[in-house]
């Protein structure tokens, strides 16, 4: 069946690094374009980052570019989101999606929290 399986969340200090993975299995990975996601206490799910099916196009969120970067292993079918610099205001549970014509997969969430 299928399942997008998140993991590399935890507990980091301001100005940390992690790096969250997301492992795909059940459906052609590659035909899908992947995207994380973030949502925190209170507040509606956003946009973190995308990145098309071959890898020719990503796209950030104002509020982290320059400090995440996304990128995927269609060989593993692995994506995965490179944080740096974190901030408090990151704090967040990340969710990873596929999505290819009419079809999307969410996978559970990991949790990240920055703080000191």
């Amino acid at each position: 069946q299928v399942q997008l399986v998140e993991s590399g969340g935890g507990l980091v200090q301001p100005g940390g690094s992690l790096r969250l993975s997301c492992a795909a299995s059940g459906f052609t990975f590659n035909n899908y374009a992947m995207s994380w996601y973030r949502q925190a206490p209170g507040k509606e799910r956003e946009l973190v980052a995308s990145i098309s099916s071959r890898s020719s196009t990503t796209n950030y969120a104002d509020s982290v570019k320059g400090r995440f970067t996304i990128s995927r292993d269609n060989a593993k079918n692995t994506a995965y989101l490179q944080m740096n610099s974190l901030k408090p205001e990151d704090t967040a549970v990340y969710y990873c999606k596929a999505l290819f014509s009419r079809y999307t997969y969410w996978g559970q969430g990991t949790q990240v929290t920055v703080s000191s």
